[in-house]
């Protein structure tokens, strides 16, 4: 694929052999409602779920990728990440353990290395463009998964990023945001603040970077 422009923004989430890639079933929805609700970005509201070892992945502006296991692509799927990448493809990826040392972060970074090299994935900073790409941040949003005490109970504070000629092709998460968006979007009227909003951000750099 090119770096394209799409006529309308989908949700594509990447399945791989190993791990369990269908988490956080809800998210994708309560994503695409917020892009819907506070954008004028034309938006197909299905989810896609297409094998990372698929063709189907060079059709896709905006990809996902999740789990809490091992992360250990095939041949196919090494290939055609890359080439998603180094081509222009954005993959927004989410530890669902948030833990720095826990299998999906350790196995998902060392896949990383060999594909791209070490030192590739690296922290973006808190005034990256992706932190005023539409809502304003001064750094990544803290999760309410990272404060309830499950899981490694830290805060992280940073992004990492692969970036491919001076823009985000693999933005990698610890924060768990999965599961904090992972709720029926009709529930957001609950919230003081709607905690999708940082989901914006990312899908609006992905598709204008």
């Amino acid at each position: 694929m090119s770096r394209k422009r799409f006529e309308e923004f989908f949700f594509t989430r990447l399945q791989y052999e190993s791990g369990d890639w269908d988490v956080d079933q809800r998210m994708p929805s309560n994503l695409l409602n917020s892009l819907v609700e506070y954008t004028t970005l034309p938006v197909n509201t299905r989810e896609n779920i297409v094998s990372l070892s698929s063709d189907e992945i060079f059709n896709s502006p905006f990809c996902y990728l999740s789990g809490h296991k091992l992360v250990e692509f095939t041949a196919t799927e090494r290939e055609n990440f890359k080439k998603y990448v180094e081509n222009g493809g954005f993959v927004f990826v989410d530890d669902c353990n948030h833990d720095i040392d826990g299998l999906f972060a350790k196995s998902f970074e060392t896949q990383m290395e060999k594909l791209f090299g070490p030192g590739q994935l690296k922290k973006i900073p808190n005034n990256h463009p992706i932190y005023s790409s539409f809502f304003e941040f001064d750094g990544p949003p803290t999760t309410s998964q990272e404060l309830n005490g499950w899981g490694d109970d830290i805060v992280h504070d940073y992004l990492k990023a692969i970036e491919v000629d001076g823009r985000i092709g693999v933005l990698y998460s610890n924060k768990d945001y999965g599961c904090e968006w992972d709720y029926d979007f009709r529930n957001k009227r609950f919230y003081k603040i709607d905690n999708t909003r940082f989901s914006i951000n990312i899908v609006m750099y992905a598709m204008m970077a």
